[in-house]
């Protein structure tokens, strides 16, 4: 789940199933009862409609969590991205960076940063577009060292400037649950 919409779903599918939960945050359920595996099924029937998923394999939901957090830390928040995102990660996940850079390489057949990077130009994508902040503040906002650090990123992305992509009258952007996948939800 990467959004509060996504939240939403599971929330309402849950009730229809008569399931009581305890926390349902991105990423993770926690319901009140033993479920059957007819329960079970029928809420990853009702999920799967809804282009979500229910998950047991540990390690893809350790790879969720990673891109939740990467997700949350890029697109849900205001404030400016002082952080490094491998201490950052390994901290709120209490396990190596290491192990987990690996992990995300082996199943999502691209890196961390990779990924990182994609949101970052995405979300680098949505300030301009909002043209509420100049290209010296969205570096500062997006932990850029200069602008030219953010501007020579963004063209290797996007194969445009920012200010060449300021002046599109057609700005494309992804929806954040198909950046970084191998296979985009249609």
């Amino acid at each position: 789940m990467v959004s509060t919409r996504c939240k939403m779903a599971v929330k309402e599918e849950l009730k229809k199933l008569g399931l009581h939960y305890i926390l349902v945050d991105l990423g993770e359920i926690d319901i009140m009862e033993n479920i059957s595996m007819e329960q079970r099924e029928a809420l990853n029937q009702a999920l799967l409609v809804s282009g979500l998923e229910l998950m047991d394999d540990k390690k893809a939901v350790l790879i969720e969590k990673i891109k939740t957090l990467i997700i949350e830390m890029i697109h849900h928040t205001n404030e400016e991205i002082k952080t490094n995102f491998s201490h950052f990660l390994s901290k709120k996940l209490d396990l190596n960076y290491t192990y987990l850079a690996n992990l995300f390489s082996e199943v999502q057949g691209t890196t961390i940063e990779q990924f990182i990077i994609l949101h970052k130009v995405e979300r680098i994508k949505e300030l301009i577009i909002y043209d509420e902040l100049n290209i010296t503040e969205i570096a500062w906002k997006m932990n850029y060292s200069s602008v030219a650090h953010l501007s020579n990123q963004f063209k290797k992305v996007t194969g445009l400037s920012p200010s060449h992509f300021k002046q599109l009258k057609d700005k494309r952007r992804s929806p954040i649950e198909e950046i970084g996948n191998l296979n985009p939800v249609n």
